[in-house]
Order: C-alpha cells, then structure tokens, then sequence
C-alpha cells in the first residue's frame, strides 16, 4: 500500500472565542434550564479554555435579519387583524411590536458567511501543503476534499480547482459526509489512488466551520455540550506514490470499520435556523466498540511478532476526551505510556472534527520523531464508522 505523506498545513480559526464567553452567553439567554446551575463544571470538564472559530462569537448569536415577522408577511397579518376587529392604530401597535420581537438567523444567513470562511481557510491550507511538499498546483493530479458543516453545490473541489488554480485534467473527489473521520479516510483513499499510479500526487483539503452547530435557541444539555467542544480548522497534507525529499511518514495499512444500527446516535440535522449536531449519550460506548475493532486488527496484523511490536505514537480522533480515556485503559499493558499524549493536546483547544487528525499529525510532526518509529492514525464518524492506518516516520 506503501504511500508518502508530506507535512501537513493546519490554519487555525482566527477569532478566539473563550470557554467564558461561551458559558457567559449560554447563561444570560438560558438562566432557568435544567443544567444552568451546573454549567461551570460542565464547562471545565470539557478541558477546552478556548478554541478558534472562523466567524466571531457574535456572528453565531446575532438574530435574524429580519423579525419575528418577516417583511412578506406583514400585509397579509395586518389584513387578518383588520378583518378581527383591531382598529387602525391597534394593528400598527401589533404588527410593530411583532417586528420588533427578534428571530432566529435563517439557514442562509447563518451559513453563507460560513461558507465563504471555509472556502478562503481551504485555499490558505491548501497553499501551505503544496508549499511544504515542494510542490505547484500544477503538480497535482487528484484532489480530495471534506466538508461537512457548509454544504454547497459546487462545493469546495471545484472553489480550490479554481482558486488554487489547478489543471482542468485533474481528478476531483469531493466527500461532503464523512464528518469525523475525513481526515484518516482521506488518506487511506489517497494511499489507494497512488498505489494504482506510484506517479500520481494527490492533495487532501479538509475545511470545517463547526461553529455554524452554535445554535443559541437550544436549551438541552447536549446542545450546551456541542456550545462548548467545537473549533473550526482548515487542514491540507500531499501524499505521492514515491517518497520525496519533504515526505514525513510512510501509509503501510489501511482498516475501515463501521457498526450497524448506529446511524441515529450523532448526526448533523438541518432546521429552520441553520445546522444542528444532535448528540446521543450511548454514543462514547459505540465508539469503544470501533476501537475495540481496531485492537484486533492491530493484533492481527502483529500476530507474529506480539510481544516487540507497539505503536510509538497514537494519532487518534474519537470525539471526545472520555474514549481517549478508554482508549488508554484497553490498549495492551506492555505498549508505553505517552501514546495519546498529541491527541489529548489537540483537544485542549476544541474538537476539530474531520481536521483533528491532521491536526494532531502535524503536533506530532513539530515534536519531532524519530525515523523508523511506527504510528497508528485513528478517526470515528457519526455512522458510526472508523477508519484508522498504520505506517512508520521516516
């Protein structure tokens, strides 16, 4: 399967947003829900003091352009009143006070300036990785992108094709769905692409607005919970069929994994006001299965040399803090301690989603490894679905 992995290109989003800020605002526009009284705590254990979005804080919480009642509607409201009844001067009075009453942003409004974001911090990754690999545009020959947050038709393939600009003959694969575990099935779709052509140079863009599940209506502890982990990232890696000079890690494997009847249990839903990631609480022991799974294939794969070989690095995307842990308490006793360590730093700073892994190879990448040391990259998605990979620094 052998593939080459250039150092990746991670941009952050540019508007820090504090965990006090969020808690701040959540507490003045909910004061009496269930959870209120527990936010602080709710807040801390999370371990996120801030974490970068592409839009500020008050982009996600403005109202609507519009009232509660929108323009369009007003004449026919002013006739039904009218028709009950209500003099002159009482329709004025209500139909302003309705106007006045402030309503949620619309899909458009929320996710326009979103989409913008992403397709300009897309641009910026995907600079940076061709910089890093030694690369041009022109020199790619297929292009793989993820964005999950801000669908759009075209989408961000054909933004970057253009912008970057790359040549009018290359292959374009666009995965709007994989969420999560963009940033190991990317790779492992570009391992395959360059094992069918060792000549081929395929680049890997992933943008995600996440902030745009920021939904300042919702009053249910998990909406408070999605408030507090999210960060936005725009992430970009080259990967050759042939080492180069700038190649940083070597792709040997490839697992995917997905668990049936599991598809309800997180999912990203489309209302009124805009994108909501809905969580479910069995969710964390649904992802333990996957990793569970991995395990195995680990073992498997290793089955002749069990008690030498072991992963110098753990490279691993689970959504949330409480599967690291898990990870951590069912990994064999004999690997070392430290395996997460990049992981858990990553996550200091927010949840990034099908970036994270990017995010957390390139920490790994800056703290320096040594040629030869094995690593294993690791992702689950809301399906629920995995993927992971194992290869060598090189």
């Amino acid at each position: 399967m052998a593939a080459y992995l250039c150092p990746p290109s991670v941009i952050h989003g540019e508007h820090a947003v504090s965990t006090g800020q969020i808690v701040e605002e959540v507490r003045d526009r909910h004061p009496h829900a269930a959870w209120a009284p527990r936010i602080d705590g709710i807040a801390a254990s999370t371990g996120i003091e801030t974490r970068g979005w592409m839009l500020p804080l008050q982009t996600a919480v403005a109202p609507g352009r519009e009232g509660a009642l929108p323009a369009a509607s007003a004449g026919p409201a002013r006739e039904a009143l009218a028709l009950d009844g209500f003099s002159a001067e009482d329709v004025d009075r209500v139909i302003a006070s309705l106007e006045a009453i402030p309503a949620p942003q619309t899909v458009q409004e929320r996710t326009a300036p979103a989409w913008d974001a992403v397709q300009a911090y897309g641009e910026r990754a995907a600079r940076g990785a061709l910089q890093s690999a030694g690369l041009d545009p022109a020199d790619v020959d297929c292009l793989i992108t993820s964005n999950s947050t801000t669908p759009a038709l075209p989408g961000l393939d054909v933004t970057l094709a253009n912008r970057l600009p790359l040549r009018s003959d290359v292959m374009l694969l666009p995965a709007a769905q994989w969420a999560c575990v963009a940033g190991t099935r990317s790779l492992a779709l570009a391992a395959d692409l360059v094992a069918a052509d060792p000549d081929r140079v395929v680049l890997v863009v992933i943008s995600e607005a996440l902030s745009t599940t920021y939904q300042p209506a919702d009053d249910t502890l998990e909406s408070l919970i999605v408030r507090l982990l999210f960060a936005d990232t725009a992430v970009a890696a080259v990967v050759t069929g042939r080492p180069r000079p700038e190649s940083v890690l070597r792709l040997d494997s490839a697992w995917h994994h997905t668990l049936p009847d599991t598809r309800d249990l997180h999912r990203l839903e489309t209302r009124a006001d805009g994108t909501h990631f809905v969580m479910d609480r069995r969710g964390p022991r649904a992802v333990q299965q996957t990793v569970t799974a991995m395990w195995e294939w680990l073992r498997v794969r290793y089955q002749d040399d069990p008690a030498a070989w072991h992963p110098d690095v753990l490279l691993a995307h689970p959504g949330g803090t409480q599967v690291l842990e898990y990870m951590e308490q069912t990994m064999p006793a004999e690997w070392p301690s430290g395996l997460l360590d990049h992981s858990r730093k990553s996550y200091t700073s927010g949840n990034r989603g099908g970036a994270a892994v990017f995010d957390i190879l390139r920490r790994a990448h800056d703290a320096g490894q040594k040629a030869g040391a094995r690593a294993v990259l690791y992702a689950a998605a809301p399906g629920l679905t995995a993927t992971a990979l194992e290869g060598e620094w090189l």
